[in-house]
């Protein structure tokens, strides 16, 4: 027979493997959803975590976690996206109701992609590891979005729900909407109440909260709450962790935001009472469809990065999110590098080759603020080798990655405007730093450094007519063919010719 003790010792350990649904689940609110290419979210749960299809050959594959409850197996997407491009396809609902997130759909808004769908992310854009195993979150730009319309299970008109969301605290904009929750069915603004769902972000357009975001807020459609009140509300802080929990909950005339630092810590109530006293709010009329980085009619203009998160029906007990929060932080969310390939040093020079066969004599230059592909060699004028030369700078907007400062036009960087690439003064905006930042990885041919944007993982430095566009394999625009993809975004790096 085993003793008290024993009893006790292995209550203990079975705790410390359960999975935020489990932990949900013991608290008398399942999940309906689960949702995240990062780690498994029940302890027992082996399945598909999400699904990628890569550029070469339109091929698709499932990820799932290396072992049972544990984290996702990034080796094998490595192995099948090697020398090609990936997009995140379908992020499976583990919860076992089938709320699966698919492409976005045009809605009140249209997104970038065929027929007003939205964009798909980047597989490899938002590296992390967890206790040291790599994977990968999902890096939501603007214009990508994913959903399902016809949840099921999901809370609707005022029934009680909770949710909670992992995310990247410096990853963020004030474009709408960065949510993660319930919305409407039909894609479109059908009024105040019909949504509730985890904002993260810095707009002020409706509510906001203390110092400059970003901030957790609830968007129920046609108003971000981030208190009791419209607009300004001094209890709810900016957070700047790396990794963010946000957790929102709501039921018949009661709601709450909490948030923590998802790396360490514990919960914080920056909200918990009343619905907001304004028309449409009390009761709520939610419809249940479920959305990810996108506004409930399809808003598309925001960004941010998504780890992992789940919902529930029912209304969680504080106790029970704080023990969701305590299995986030053991979880062990860190950082990882963003680059690979050759090395590159802040403070060196260079110059980088075009590789495709029949253009290995150009280089990356630049003539005005056009960037270009210009053939230039060590016979050519100082001036022509200086439009051809780069100084290597630390990442504006992410020191993980890099900038590239023109030697000849000091203070000005190359940037993606338009997915063009073009070399522009630094303005010190948010803005600028994030499209004049790129993160190298090994060339998608094999041959040097291939650079893809931060802000815009789909998309790579790409030589087209001799112009330097953000291009990704196989989207909308004529540069983005993919024909002599690899090739024509694949450059040799050289000591800068000045």
């Amino acid at each position: 027979m085993f003793s008290r003790r024993t009893l006790v010792a292995l209550g203990l350990a079975a705790t410390a493997s359960a999975g935020p649904c489990d932990i949900y689940s013991e608290g008398g609110v399942p999940c309906i959803a689960a949702h995240s290419t990062t780690r498994a979210l029940y302890s027992a749960f082996s399945g598909a975590l999400y699904q990628i299809q890569r550029g070469s050959d339109d091929t698709t594959t499932t990820i799932s976690p290396l072992t049972a409850g544990g984290v996702a197996d990034a080796a094998a997407q490595d192995t099948f996206c090697a020398n090609t491009t990936c997009l995140i396809t379908i992020i499976y609902d583990q919860s076992g109701h089938g709320n699966h997130l698919t492409q976005a759909p045009p809605g009140g808004f249209d997104g970038p992609d065929v027929d007003g769908y939205d964009n798909l992310a980047s597989a490899i854009g938002a590296p992390v590891t967890l206790n040291g195993q790599k994977a990968y979150g999902v890096f939501v730009s603007p214009g990508t979005g994913y959903r399902i319309d016809d949840g099921n299970g999901t809370a609707t008109g005022d029934e009680p729900e909770g949710m909670y969301a992992v995310l990247d605290g410096t990853h963020y904009n004030g474009e709408c909407c960065f949510d993660y929750g319930n919305a409407e069915t039909s894609n479109t603004d059908t009024g105040a109440g019909h949504m509730e769902a985890i904002y993260y972000g810095n707009s002020t357009s409706w509510g906001y909260g203390a110092g400059d975001g970003p901030w957790i807020m609830v968007d129920m459609e046609n108003n971000l709450f981030s208190g009791a009140d419209e607009g300004y509300n001094a209890a709810d802080p900016s957070l700047s962790y790396r990794f963010v929990t946000a957790a929102v909950k709501g039921g018949p005339d009661e709601w709450a935001i909490r948030g923590a630092n998802a790396a360490s810590g514990s919960l914080s109530t920056y909200y918990s009472g009343v619905r907001p006293d304004y028309s449409g709010y009390n009761p709520m009329s939610k419809e249940g469809s479920i959305i990810l980085g996108i506004g409930g009619d399809n808003s598309n203009g925001a960004q941010g990065t998504f780890y992992e998160g789940v919902m529930t029906t029912g209304y969680p007990s504080d106790d029970t999110e704080n023990s969701v929060q305590a299995n986030i932080v053991d979880a062990g969310y860190a950082i990882t590098s963003l680059v690979s390939g050759p090395t590159l040093t802040a403070g060196e020079s260079i110059s980088l080759r075009v590789t495709t066969p029949g253009y290995t004599t150009r280089y990356i230059a630049h003539t005005g603020t056009t960037v270009n592909t210009q053939v230039i060699s060590s016979s050519s004028s100082t001036a022509d080798q200086e439009l051809a030369s780069w100084k290597v700078v630390t990442g504006l907007a992410n020191s993980g990655c890099f900038s590239f400062e023109s030697v000849d036009t000091p203070g000005s960087y190359i940037r993606h405007y338009d997915f063009d690439l073009l070399l522009n003064a630094d303005d010190g905006t948010k803005q600028f730093y994030e499209d004049a930042t790129f993160c190298p990885q090994a060339a998608l041919n094999g041959e040097g450094t291939s650079l893809r944007s931060w802000s815009y993982p789909t998309r790579y430095f790409r030589h087209y007519d001799d112009v330097l566009y953000a291009a990704s394999n196989g989207g909308v625009q004529t540069f983005d063919s993919k024909t002599s993809f690899n090739d024509d975004v694949s450059f040799e790096i050289y000591t800068a010719f000045a």
